[in-house]
């Protein structure tokens, strides 16, 4: 399918400016934080916390429904190339869609940002953010057999690695993982789509590249599976995930890969790939913007409703 039209005429607008990876790293992060949907979605609370973190204070936002009760919780990651960031903005917007329309709870972190902090800072910030839910589950009305992460691009790296750090310690239970067009492997082989979509399509192979130089320490992290999912030697035991990607997308094929990957491992997985998407496609106002993030929230709404009948009384 060709690029749909709205994003065309996005992208002839895009690609008139510097890609990413040739801003410096102060204005890269100011141009990409005005980027996307504002909050137009209503909860009934969204409260700023500061928790101890690995690496000292960890801001998170908790979103809240109208409800007293145990619900489930998203812990949530934004995305933005371990780079760039933040819980405002377009992912407040994400946020809130997901706590009012899931009726669940949703914590984003604000976790430590590349080059600053370089790996594995973001990862262990992301862990230490779900056990501290987890751990103060009763005090935020959490119900610990309902927890998911969830997270785009970058960050869906971080919501697996996540998900697979809570499986090599034994904790805490995950329901399931949301994974936003992942980047789940270094850029070395290429894949088909990386090459194809090298440039011209938002996000370009030469800022996937750029991404992992900032993140990384060294080459010996490109064989870290905490970095590079891909470099799991298995990934049985990982919670459902939905995969979601875009036809247009540099990290398609990767992202995708993933999803076979863990398929073959015994790993519920619904893989969905948009046609005439590009990367990030969800933070541009499109119909299959709005169709992508409706299977969001109803495939947590889903998971969280098998988990009932599976702890109902027989």
């Amino acid at each position: 399918m060709p690029l749909a039209p709205e994003i065309e005429a996005l992208l002839r607008v895009v690609n008139t400016q510097p890609q990413m990876h040739q801003l410096p790293i102060a204005q890269l992060r100011q141009t990409r934080a005005r980027i996307g949907a504002t909050a137009d979605q209503s909860v009934e609370s969204a409260t700023d916390r500061v928790i101890q973190g690995p690496g000292g204070p960890l801001p998170v936002r908790i979103y809240s429904p109208d409800s007293s009760a145990a619900l489930a919780l998203v812990v949530f990651f934004h995305g933005g190339g371990f780079v760039f960031g933040s819980i405002d903005g377009y992912y407040d917007h994400v946020c809130r869609v997901i706590c009012a329309q899931a009726n669940c709870r949703v914590m984003s972190v604000a976790y430590r940002l590349a080059p600053e902090d370089k790996f594995p800072a973001a990862t262990d910030d992301c862990y230490a953010a779900l056990v501290w839910a987890v751990s103060h589950a009763d005090e935020l009305g959490i119900d610990r057999s309902q927890v998911f992460v969830a997270g785009g691009s970058a960050v869906a790296n971080l919501a697996t690695v996540t998900a697979m750090r809570a499986r090599d310690a034994g904790g805490p239970a995950l329901r399931g993982q949301v994974l936003l067009y992942p980047i789940t492997q270094h850029h070395t082989p290429p894949t088909t789509s990386s090459l194809a979509c090298a440039t011209g399509y938002y996000l370009t192979r030469a800022d996937v590249i750029w991404f992992w130089t900032q993140y990384l320490r060294d080459d010996a992290d490109t064989c870290n599976p905490y970095a590079m999912p891909q470099q799991a030697r298995s990934l049985a035991g990982l919670p459902p995930a939905l995969v979601i990607s875009a036809q247009y997308d540099p990290l398609r094929d990767e992202g995708e890969q993933y999803a076979r990957r863990m398929q073959d491992d015994g790993v519920a997985v619904t893989l969905s790939r948009y046609a005439g998407m590009i990367h990030g496609f969800l933070a541009f106002p499109t119909a299959k913007a709005g169709a992508a993030l409706d299977q969001c929230v109803q495939w947590i709404n889903a998971m969280a409703a098998q988990t009932r009948t599976d702890l109902k009384p027989q």
